[in-house]
């Protein structure tokens, strides 16, 4: 029987001070909770401006597989997210 290595990652970039980033990020959280296959690390731009330097829009969400990004989304959506979700989990 092989054993699957695929370790799937997303980062949810945001700016707490940001509107839309705010009405979605309860969003976020409720259906990162619905796939518990997934990893998912919050950052806040603000707060990791060395990390997230290089973000233009907010929210963004990269999806990373075994490293390597795979996909991304920007802007609200809570369907979008979710088929996203779906789609990589």
């Amino acid at each position: 029987m092989k054993i699957s290595t695929t370790f799937f990652f997303i980062s949810s970039l945001i700016n707490l001070l940001c509107r839309v980033c705010s009405q979605i990020l309860p969003a976020f959280c409720k259906l990162s909770n619905q796939f518990p296959k997934l990893f998912v690390v919050f950052a806040d731009i603000d707060e990791c401006p060395e990390t997230t330097q290089h973000i233009r829009y907010t929210p963004a969400f990269h999806f990373y597989r075994d490293g390597e990004r795979v996909d991304e989304m920007f802007g609200a959506g809570e369907e979008r997210l979710h088929d996203r979700l779906w789609l990589h989990s």
